[in-house]
């Protein structure tokens, strides 16, 4: 297990800093920073309310903010990918880019042993809450700091950032919304091999109700499907796979995590130089509605799209995209995450069971055999015109038919499968007699 005791570690806010090369072009020569971080710092403004509250042990005051219990499993899947980076790198620093009360800052300095976290929020008035909450962690000694509190607008910090060549190994923006304007200035501000915690909080989008402002946000033109809260992650992940291929870099999904609570998605990326090798996981998804069943088409094949059902029903195939249509997690990466959440005690021995049941879908999901998207088994049972047969037993069935399913972590009633939705409907009428 890490240990939790602070250190005093390399100083974020020192006047003069002498900046190492260029950790995203090697052959970058040294340069000379004069730092004055006045302009984004400013004096905290006393919180007219106080709110404790208890998260992972952790004591801390929430006041006037925006917060919410709900998130504490994503600050958790947060805090082990933290935790990972550290133990493989020996090192991290984390930019919470808005960090509200300051909770998840807290977090990764407490439980993943950050070596620096630099927690900003545009609003100054949550500054006194921020600075007291971080309080709990020793800030170090001298011209070094373990946390700094800032208070800009979340774009403009990371493009310092990124014009100082000042890199985060992880830089998490828990933002709300479809803004996707952070996405480029957020992949600026990682190094190379670092990690990026993004979010999106707009369902409408995700649910094809407004596609027009998905193309605009992220480069998707979105329409009504049955699976929407996996369009919603695919959606957000293909929007940064389009900003980084931009900056020459690619992104690739660690893990994926929806929410359903306002509703929330978000993904951990890992952000690597080099364009993506194939858009074979950069494409459209369809989904006919007379037969219900769902495909993935290339670009190479918009000319021939159509529905193996030939049916001669107008507009009854819908396609989304362009999409990010690989995997939603790294298996090798969640097992990881599990193994430590299991020695901190997280999970095992009747202990964190919701969480431990998240990162064994999140497992069982990384099935690279698995198709975009999933079905729910009460329009399977619809459609057979059935009783809806029991999950645990369709999906036996279903494999001993070889195919591959696993159950989703986004809709409780429904899994993923490459099993055609023909196929789907003889299983169920086959159960039901």
């Amino acid at each position: 297990m890490f240990s939790l005791s602070p250190k005093p570690l390399s100083s974020y806010s020192s006047l003069r800093k002498t900046l190492n090369p260029d950790p995203k072009n090697p052959k970058a020569k040294p340069f000379i920073f004069h730092h004055n971080p006045s302009y984004i710092t400013s004096t905290p403004k006393p919180s007219c309310q106080s709110e404790i509250q208890t998260e992972r042990g952790l004591e801390f005051d929430t006041g006037d903010t925006f917060f919410r219990h709900e998130s504490a499993t994503g600050r958790d899947l947060g805090v082990l990918a933290a935790a990972l980076y550290k133990k493989s790198q020996n090192s991290i620093r984390v930019l919470d880019a808005m960090c509200g009360c300051g909770i998840r800052s807290l977090r990764y300095l407490a439980e993943a042993n950050a070596d620096f976290v630099l927690a900003n929020d545009a609003n100054d008035e949550y500054g006194s809450i921020i600075s007291s909450n971080l309080s709990k962690i020793s800030r170090g000694f001298g011209g070094e700091t373990r946390w700094l509190v800032t208070h800009s607008d979340a774009g403009r910090v990371m493009t310092e950032c990124y014009l100082r060549r000042d890199y985060f190994d992880l830089v998490d923006v828990d933002s709300f919304g479809s803004d996707s304007d952070f996405l480029r200035s957020a992949i600026g501000a990682v190094k190379l091999g670092g990690l990026m915690y993004i979010t999106n909080t707009d369902g409408y989008s995700a649910g094809g109700h407004r596609p027009h402002h998905a193309l605009a946000a992220y480069g998707a033109y979105v329409r009504p499907m049955p699976f929407a809260n996996e369009l919603g992650l695919r959606m957000l992940i293909g929007g940064a796979v389009r900003e980084a291929s931009v900056l020459g870099y690619h992104v690739v999904p660690l893990f994926s995590y929806y929410s359903y609570h306002g509703p929330v998605f978000r993904v951990l990326l890992q952000v690597n130089r080099g364009k993506l090798p194939s858009s074979r996981h950069y494409s459209f998804i369809g989904y006919c509605i007379e037969c219900g069943n769902s495909q993935e088409f290339s670009w190479t094949g918009l000319g021939q799209i159509s529905c193996p059902c030939n049916t001669n029903v107008p507009n009854s195939l819908v396609v989304s995209g362009p999409l990010w249509t690989g995997p939603l997690h790294s298996a090798t990466y969640v097992t990881e995450m599990q193994n430590l959440a299991e020695q901190w005690g997280w999970i095992g021995n009747g202990m964190g069971k919701d969480l431990e049941k998240l990162l064994n879908l999140m497992i069982d999901e990384s099935d690279p055999r698995l198709p975009s998207g999933y079905i729910k088994l009460d329009e399977v049972a619809s459609r057979a015109k059935v009783n809806s047969p029991p999950l645990t037993t369709f999906m036996s069935t279903i494999h001993k038919e070889g195919y591959a399913a696993s159950r989703s972590h986004i809709a409780s009633n429904a899994i993923k499968t490459n099993c055609p939705m023909v196929e789907c409907i003889r299983i169920a009428k086959d159960l039901r007699h």
